[in-house]
């Protein structure tokens, strides 16, 4: 098993950054990516950011490219999303997610084990 804490979230202005943090417990050694996705209210789970736990290999949705950068600390087991030029439409819940298999890392089904959750909300 593997335990998901994440941290960070919180109320900024549009045009702010925000940084989330999620620090991984347990069978960390099992995981092959980690990723974080967002909901909106009455919206589907969407793919925000991933990266591969050896490699260090990022992958971010378009709608972020170039205003978020996802990272990651193996030494602290933490991944890091850096949320610059924030942006009204970038208020949700961010959730954290990990994987334990290759295979498409946008897929949410994918995701085996997820934290609870931070509010993000950007003000206009």
């Amino acid at each position: 098993q593997v335990q998901l804490v994440e941290s960070g979230g919180g109320l900024v202005q549009a045009g702010g950054s925000l940084r989330l943090s999620c620090a991984a417990s347990g069978r960390t050694f099992s995981l092959v990516a980690m990723g974080w996705f967002r909901q909106a209210p009455g919206k589907e789970r969407e793919f925000v950011a991933a990266i591969t736990w050896s490699g260090g290999v990022t992958v971010l949705a378009d709608s972020v490219k170039g205003r978020f950068t996802i990272s990651r600390d193996n030494a602290k087991n933490t991944v890091y999303l850096q949320m610059n030029s924030l942006k009204p439409e970038d208020t949700a819940v961010y959730y954290c997610a990990a994987k334990k298999y290759y295979g498409t890392i946008r897929n949410v089904d994918e995701y085996t084990y997820w934290g609870q959750g931070t509010q993000v909300t950007v003000s206009s």
